[in-house]
């Protein structure tokens, strides 16, 4: 059934401009994107094909160039602009983090922020938000990459980064590319050799949160960060 065919409310685009992007499906999100479909194949049932090939709109996003113009339907076009869409939702969401005055930790644009830069790495990847006196973000920088423990994060690298940046305090990050949004106590042990490495200088620790796909675990609301 074409997509004309349709009853205008059923539509993808006029579905979100009557109800809100949030009453969309993922399939329905990505038609709009893709705008078209394939001989035989409308463009929300395209949608849905390649959501079942991907595994999910992070799996579209996780592919490369190659990976992802394989598929019928997709090209270096959509791949390109693709990209542009992912990187523009990382700005948007860094602008509003660093515009916002209130404490960080209890902050939702924080974790979504969070969640955009890690979400759809393949390999786990430690970073740091380090932030003023009134906790206003001042960088963002991934340090340690690959599988992480106590021994392979260092606490003299985030001890010279809070230096240079003139931390007050951070907010320590990781993903776990597993999907698992819990801490272990391999990440417990890093939280604790860092918060004494900083408390050295004067540097607070206001939380580490994991990120799990589009979950998260804070170690401040579990009453786990031991200052």
């Amino acid at each position: 059934m074409l997509l004309k065919d349709w009853p205008e409310v059923e539509r993808p685009r006029e579905k979100l401009i009557h109800r809100g992007a949030t009453s969309l499906s993922d399939a329905e999100l990505l038609a709009i994107f893709l705008r078209t479909g394939v001989k035989g194949c409308n463009v929300v049932d395209l949608a849905r094909r390649l959501l079942k090939s991907f595994g999910s709109i992070g799996g579209i996003y996780q592919a490369n160039h190659e990976e992802f113009c394989a598929h019928y339907g997709l090209g270096t076009a959509k791949y390109v602009q693709l990209q542009a869409c992912l990187e523009m939702s990382k700005r948007y969401l860094s602008e509003k983090v660093q515009q916002q005055s209130q404490e960080l930790t209890s902050s939702q644009v924080t974790r979504e922020y969070l969640i955009a830069e890690l979400r759809a790495e393949q390999r786990e990847v430690f970073a740091i938000l380090f932030l003023n006196s009134q906790h206003q973000v001042i960088q963002f920088e991934k340090l340690f990459f690959g599988t992480l423990n106590a021994a392979a994060v260092y606490p003299r690298i985030v001890v010279q980064q809070a230096l240079k940046h003139n931390a007050a305090a951070v907010i320590l990050t990781h993903n776990h590319p597993s999907g698992v949004a819990q801490a272990s106590h391999a990440d417990q042990l890093i939280t604790d050799k860092l918060v004494r490495a900083l408390q050295l200088i004067d540097v607070i620790v206001l939380d580490h949160i994991i990120i799990a796909g589009h979950q998260c675990y804070s170690f401040a609301e579990h009453g786990e960060i031991i200052s």
